[in-house]
């Protein structure tokens, strides 16, 4: 199981991430858009994390719609209104959850996948965070058939999730401000898909460092 506890820690994981990657993100994000996904990204889960203090009484889906209005209001771009869903999509599929079973994580990146998709209308191959995203969940979906717990599912959806990332580097971008470079665009590692890997990366982190699974 996945505890309310650990859903805060993997928040405040992902925004220590970010802030230790912002540099990174930005440089990515200078190659094929505005280069200022880092520095938006920073900015939202800097404020983000001043809300973590004052959530520690409510339930997983309060807290993940508390993040998707965080972000929603203070990221600018393309990345606030994604990230905004993903977590908005998510905070449905745990109503009233304390706790998370494999099935209720699995339900929580499905949910994020279909909002963003539905969002940012982007589809497998678009050069987007879909493209981490998307395998991720297949990844953690078949883990989770195969009655493998949440750990494991999880360590698989972030290898998937990691080789999704490599995959969009040889990718022409088809959304977003990276799609004006055409071919140009080929040959550059995707900014969103990036810290969607982070987001996914730290989630494993906490939970590997539990040692409870």
């Amino acid at each position: 199981m996945v505890s309310q506890a650990q859903i805060l820690q993997w928040l405040q994981a992902f925004a220590t991430e970010i802030e230790q990657n912002k540099a990174y993100l930005t440089e990515l994000d200078a190659a094929i858009g505005d280069a200022d996904h880092g520095i938006n990204m920073d900015r939202g889960f800097k404020k983000v994390s001043t809300q973590l203090p004052i959530l520690t009484n409510k339930d997983i889906s309060n807290i993940l719609k508390t993040v998707s209005m965080t972000l929603i209001s203070s990221i600018g771009g393309a990345s606030g209104p994604l990230y905004g869903t993903w977590f908005l999509r998510a905070s449905t599929a745990v109503v009233d959850k304390q706790e998370l079973t494999e099935q209720d994580v699995l339900g929580l990146l499905q949910a994020g996948l279909d909002g963003v998709l539905q969002r940012g209308k982007a589809q497998l191959g678009d050069k987007t965070m879909v493209d981490v995203l998307s395998p991720a969940v297949d990844a953690f979906r078949q883990a989770v058939g195969e009655s493998k717990g949440t750990l494991k599912a999880l360590q698989q959806a972030v290898a998937a999730a990691q080789r999704g990332l490599q995959e969009t580097i040889p990718m022409q971008a088809k959304k977003g401000r990276a799609s004006y470079l055409g071919e140009r665009s080929i040959g550059h590692q995707d900014p969103g898909g990036t810290s969607t890997y982070l987001m996914l990366k730290s989630l494993l982190e906490v939970l590997e460092s539990s040692g409870e699974f």
